[in-house]
């Protein structure tokens, strides 16, 4: 009776760390509303009508498969929705089915009304030569996206990227430029559809995977440095003024792995809903053995005075937002 006991305890406990309760369990496996592992790596989430909208990577063992797009209400339970943008058939698309889709963003403008996405592109066959900005819209949130266009950022290449609205609606693009060596900034069209010539270099550090927020007046950039797939000490980055001067800060993680950013890289931060001034850390722990199984690293960001840190966390929930 005790052994039966025991089992069905750590069948409900495996079930809980695996995403069937309300809480966050960083570097567990998480599944959507089918039982299936959510497939959205290096996302982003848009909040839309109610609901948030998670777009990342599909990914396969290791090739890429186009962008998957999760719902929810709550940030605990996602929804599968759609495959949002699937590669082309046509194989003169740039787009075409064995090209290279990474970081997928998505924004809402509300001139146009319309969804739009930008992603990191490389073309089929061409290894990361290509390193190009793609843009697709959208009518609805859970797409289906049309492709629009590639380019590179004011003949800049793009790689690693990121979107980011500031306060007063104007929309910009972090990318990786110049072989990665180069972090640079720019501001969207009013469509969304393309960098203005307003671009600016953050830094020289050769740095990617972006993820910025503000917070009282700041501007805080999270990055990578260029390790390929293995995870390495993350970088804070901060300024008064979206096109900066910034300073580098050092790594805001802390705990055990912490200058390994706990196995992982950023990928995006999350303002939390109705807490001014909270936000959520969103990162990737990568598996190249099997980029489909790459896990979750989902942690609060720790804000007092102008101290920015990540502290780990085993597990929690949105409650630690109601804390003082």
């Amino acid at each position: 009776m005790y052994k039966s006991l025991s089992l069905v305890v750590s069948i409900m406990l495996l079930a809980f760390r695996a995403g069937g309760g309300d809480r966050f369990t960083p570097g567990q496996p998480w599944m959507d509303d089918h039982g299936e592992v959510i497939n959205a790596h290096g996302g982003g989430i848009l909040y839309d009508h109610g609901k948030y909208y998670w777009y990342g990577e599909k990914r396969g063992g290791h090739g890429s498969q186009g962008v998957n797009v999760y719902s929810s209400s709550d940030l605990y339970h996602w929804k599968f929705e759609a495959l949002a943008l699937a590669p082309s058939m046509d194989t003169a698309s740039d787009i075409a089915a064995g090209c290279v889709m990474e970081r997928p963003k998505v924004l809402y403008n509300k001139k146009t009304r319309k969804y739009v996405m930008w992603f990191h592109l490389e073309l089929k066959g061409r290894g990361y030569s290509a390193a190009r900005a793609a843009v697709a819209v959208s009518d609805h949130a859970a797409g289906p996206f049309s492709y629009v266009s590639s380019f590179r950022p004011n003949g800049n290449m793009s790689r690693d990227m990121t979107l980011f609205t500031d306060e007063d609606g104007t929309a910009y693009h972090i990318y990786s430029s110049r072989e990665n060596y180069d972090m640079r900034i720019a501001r969207l069209a009013d469509d969304y559809l393309s960098d203005t010539e307003a671009d600016s270099l953050i830094a020289r550090d050769h740095q990617e995977a972006p993820a910025m927020f503000r917070y009282e007046g700041t501007y805080y950039l999270i990055t990578s440095a260029c390790t390929g797939w293995a995870p390495n000490k993350a970088s804070l980055y901060t300024a008064t003024s979206i096109f900066g001067p910034y300073t580098r800060q050092g790594t805001p993680m802390r705990g055990e792995d912490a200058d390994r950013t706990f196995g992982g890289q950023s990928a995006f931060v999350l303002p939390v809903r109705g807490k001014k001034g909270e936000f959520i850390f969103i990162g990737d722990r990568w598996n190249p053995r099997d980029l489909k199984d790459s896990r979750y690293l989902w942690l609060p960001i720790s804000l007092q005075g102008d101290s920015v840190t990540i502290p780990w966390r085993d597990d929690w929930d949105l409650s630690i937002f109601h804390k003082p």
